[in-house]
């Protein structure tokens, strides 16, 4: 089977975008799903985002994680899914669309590589200790950590998510430093195991916690620095409820192509290359301003072969 996708990234957040309006593809597959998300065996990404038609709004956007489960909300991935949207004639300048947490409303430029996206009105925050618990479409865990850039994510991401508290069903972690103009965020993300660049939930639900946490009410604005870039997040809160949740930043095409399952991928960056046959591998998105240049294909497998192939974490 052949399946002609696109490949989005949002502030590192990246995703495979597929065009279902058709219904040509049977989505309902864990294995199919976890094999398109390999960054080893398939194309690569933290999920995958089906796009498809609905009769009461633009479209609908359906998300699975990488692990081939069907995931709740994802922030990033909805405004990726919009400049999807636009670059198949589908919007313009706004959008009403539907996820699994209900309607969403959004703006994107017009250039179509920043979208403004209308998250859920949240009005209850709980406390584990010391930490922040939330749900903005996903669930979140957020706590306040020093010396961030330092900070073995991983490790201590995969301990909170697995504990006796959130092992069922999982908890997105995210740690939070001050900087002068808002926060700095890392997060490990449920579904995907581990860290991620960029987390857009996540985010959302750091700005409300951290206004809580500030007692700050009123119209705020939140600046938020991820691995993979920047992102906002503006809203209104009268100290009881949330409303007018805006998550915002860049949604950027990285390229497009045709892959076979289990087979040769057919590949096209969107500045007009030719098109080329290269197999997917994890080691390949690391050089992939390499690889899509066809005459420096062997300069790409020949530093793959001097480095190695990254090793998975236990």
């Amino acid at each position: 089977m052949k399946i002609h996708f696109y490949k989005y990234q949002g502030a590192g957040n990246d995703f495979i975008l597929v065009d279902n309006r058709q219904n040509a593809i049977s989505h309902h597959n864990t294995q199919l799903i976890k094999h398109l998300c390999d960054r080893r065996f398939g194309i690569g990404g933290d999920g995958i985002l089906f796009l498809q038609n609905h009769e009461k709004y633009d479209f609908e956007m359906v998300y699975y994680n990488a692990d081939g489960q069907p995931s709740s909300m994802c922030g990033n991935g909805g405004r990726c899914i919009v400049a999807f949207a636009k670059f198949l004639g589908i919007i313009d300048t706004e959008t009403e669309f539907l996820a699994v947490d209900g309607p969403h409303y959004a703006k994107i430029s017009a250039e179509g590589d920043w979208v403004s996206l209308q998250m859920i009105d949240v009005d209850t925050i709980n406390k584990d200790e010391d930490a922040y618990v939330l749900n903005t479409g996903s669930p979140h865990y957020i706590k306040m950590a020093n010396g961030l850039k330092d900070k073995d994510v991983y490790a201590d991401g995969y301990a909170i998510r697995n504990n006796d508290t959130y092992k069922a069903k999982g908890i997105n972690v995210n740690f939070v430093e001050p900087t002068e103009t808002g926060y700095f965020v890392r997060t490990f993300e449920r579904g995907v195991e581990d860290e991620t660049y960029a987390c857009g939930t996540g985010v959302t639900a750091v700005a409300l916690a951290m206004a809580k946490h500030n007692n700050q009410t009123g119209h705020i604005n939140t600046p938020i620095k991820v691995l993979g870039g920047d992102l906002n997040i503006h809203f209104n809160y009268d100290g009881q409820k949330f409303t007018d949740v805006f998550l915002e930043g860049p949604a950027v095409m990285v390229f497009e192509g045709v892959i076979k399952v289990g087979g040769v991928v057919e590949t096209e960056n969107r500045s007009g290359m030719e098109k080329v046959d290269i197999i997917i591998d994890a080691s390949l998105d690391k050089y992939k301003d390499i690889v899509l240049f066809p005459e420096k294909l062997e300069k790409a497998n020949e530093m793959l072969r001097t480095v190695g192939l990254p090793k998975d974490k236990k």
